[in-house]
């Protein structure tokens, strides 16, 4: 490598943030560069497996009809992250320590023990599904004098935009709540994410190396439970 090389800058590196298409995200929506808008639902998955024939089979057709009555595409996403029970463990020690049946006590300690070992020498995954659900609002390219317009009167154009993204969003949610339906339809339990939980999605999902396991303090958080 010659000396004029060695002097020569490096180009900077870009941030993961700056190659997303993501330009914001804010009540409960992902708003893409385009303009494009995103809504995401966490679904709850099923053992199709012990299901009998006739479920199986009635649980087949709902989800043929639920894709046949698709007017728009969606994504279906599913994202396995490392379980840390170890926080479970603790409370069941807890729990063992004040276990005045003694059988009882040994039945709980040896099952810590099986679990102990079962993660020492595996790791036991999470898998969660996401449905994406889409919205692409035709977008125009301001002309001049719409130019001039936004430079002149700026609080007219943002009091616009907001009122365009609350138009647009609305239709969203009639896509998501459709998609609901169809889901909840299926014994499938929903939730739409919130902002926070979009953020923590999209942060979680380009940074798995930084991202911290999932936490599990009680046997029922494995599976999602619908809110009441």
């Amino acid at each position: 490598m010659s000396k004029q090389e060695m002097n020569k800058p490096k180009a900077a590196a870009m941030s993961t943030q700056a190659r997303l298409d993501v330009a914001e995200i804010h009540d409960g929506t992902v708003v893409l560069r385009d303009g494009s808008m995103r809504a995401v639902i966490v679904v709850s998955s099923t053992n199709f497996s012990l299901k009998s024939g006739e479920e199986q089979n009635a649980l087949i057709d709902s989800y043929q009809s639920f894709l046949n009555s698709l007017e728009f595409p969606i994504q279906i996403l599913m994202q396995s992250r490392k379980l840390d029970i170890h926080s479970y463990l603790d409370k069941l020690r807890a729990l063992m320590q004040q276990q005045t049946n003694e059988l009882l006590r040994l039945q709980t300690q040896e099952y810590i023990e099986y679990v102990a070992k079962l993660i020492e020498f595996a790791s036991i995954m999470n898998k969660t599904f996401y449905v994406v659900v889409p919205y692409s609002p035709f977008i125009t390219k301001a002309g001049i004098m719409q130019k001039i317009t936004n430079l002149i009167n700026p609080v007219k154009t943002i009091s616009l935009k907001k009122h365009e993204f609350e138009t647009h969003r609305e239709q969203l949610t009639q896509r998501v709540n459709q998609i609901l339906g169809a889901l909840n339809a299926m014994g499938l339990h929903t939730i739409v994410l919130d902002t926070e939980e979009l953020v923590e999605l999209l942060y979680n999902s380009y940074n798995f190396d930084t991202a911290s396991p999932i936490q599990i303090k009680k046997i029922e958080e494995l599976d999602l439970i619908k809110p009441q």
